[in-house]
């Protein structure tokens, strides 16, 4: 059995690897980025894979297991209640403590005036990245963490140990859950490794969407400077976690950096002029990076298309397909594009129908992964999600 799942893992990688590198494998291969969906599928609720990571991690090898699948992350419910209450940390709402036990974790972002960061500061962040997160912003996102000069409370210090313990024992079980995913199910993990766009850093975790804006209006030079300072922290961060094989690609997920969160002038000369130069560094090390394009981001794939061949897969939510297939599609592999709100709310036929479309007018010469849009919650239909995968399957061989 063990060389079974060994030889059906390795058929897999090669499938998932030809596909990304734009070429054209012996069939499509299937990627779903199936987050809450596995709670559901495994009888739990949201609230028991976010305060337990090994259930998490069980219900991601059980949808592994019972579906045909090629491959998956091996945790998409990334939040971790042990990790992220150790630290008192504020911009996660957790189920069962913030919001109700089958709700997914939300993201809390702060009032414009309560930002991470003050638009005054942005001197200190672009002199020592390192320094400002770890004395300044730290304690701004805990309960726990106390403020550089004050009281070094008991809570402050457990908050680090609590905190150091509890990254190195989650980031460590992944690797064991890989191991586990190939010898149980023959399955391949997805992806390796994390990238953020500078621009979105600042508003995703410091300033905010409303901070952001006004200071692209106001201080537009310390928005590209501290956008610069933070380029070689998150090429190291994307580097040191990308798969050693060069297999399976770095995940990047894309924000607030494109229209119509910014202007095209401000996506050119701050989102794009610091992202594209980190994309050329990781490619010359010989990886991927998985453009997980959240939202539509059509208007800049002329943009995307000056990176070179193959640097990239570019994965499609709200974006038309159809449309970065005819202008992308030759130089990049696509993911997606089949909707969420079908998975959740169609027929398991409509399904069927939207797969035939993909297979035929965006798959039809390889460099295509069948996936969702976006990540799946535990609304999407069970019988839909197996509609999908039957399709791909009979009809995506070449």
């Amino acid at each position: 059995m063990a060389k079974d799942m060994e030889q059906l893992y390795q058929e897999r990688m090669k499938r998932y690897v030809t596909a990304m590198r734009n070429g054209k494998p012996d069939m499509i291969p299937i990627r779903p980025f199936v987050a809450e969906f596995t709670a559901k599928y495994a009888g739990y609720t949201c609230q028991e894979v976010t305060h337990d990571y090994e259930k998490a991690f069980l219900a991601a090898r059980k949808c592994a297991a019972d579906f045909d699948w090629d491959a998956v992350v091996g945790n998409m419910v990334y939040v971790w209640t042990g990790l992220t209450e150790a630290i008192g940390m504020k911009y996660y709402a957790v189920p069962g403590i913030h919001v109700p036990a089958e709700t997914g974790f939300q993201y809390r972002e702060p009032s414009e005036e309560n930002a991470f960061m003050k638009p005054e500061e942005y001197d200190a962040l672009i002199e020592d990245p390192t320094g400002f997160l770890f004395n300044i912003w730290l304690p701004r996102v805990s309960r726990d963490v106390a403020e550089i000069g004050g009281a070094s409370t008991m809570r402050n210090n457990l908050s680090f140990l609590k905190g150091g313990m509890a990254m190195l024992s989650y980031f460590n079980a992944f690797g064991t859950q890989a191991a586990r995913l190939r010898k149980e199910s023959g399955t391949v993990s997805a992806i390796s490794g994390i990238l953020k766009a500078p621009l979105d850093i600042i508003a995703d975790k410091m300033r905010g969407y409303l901070g952001l804006v006004t200071d692209l209006l106001e201080r537009p030079k310390k928005v590209k400077a501290a956008c610069e300072a933070l380029m070689p922290h998150l090429t190291h961060v994307a580097l040191s976690g990308a798969d050693p094989e060069k297999n399976v690609p770095i995940g990047f997920w894309m924000h607030r950096g494109g229209v119509p969160f910014v202007t095209m002038e401000h996506f050119r000369n701050f989102y794009w002029a610091t992202l594209k130069p980190i994309i050329e560094e990781i490619w010359s090390h010989g990886h991927q990076v998985l453009f997980y394009a959240e939202g539509n981001w059509g208007p800049h794939l002329e943009s995307f298309g000056e990176l070179p061949a193959g640097s990239i897969v570019y994965h499609v939510d709200k974006g038309d397909i159809f449309e970065t297939h005819s202008k992308i599609g030759g130089k990049f592999c696509l993911s997606g594009g089949i909707p969420n709100t079908l998975l959740s709310f169609g027929t398991a036929d409509e399904v069927r129908r939207c797969c035939k479309k993909i297979v035929e007018e965006v798959a039809c010469d390889g460099g295509y992964i069948a996936d969702a849009e976006a990540i799946m919650q535990n609304d999407t239909k069970e019988e839909n999600l197996r509609a999908m995968t039957d399709y791909i399957r009979e009809h995506g061989v070449y």
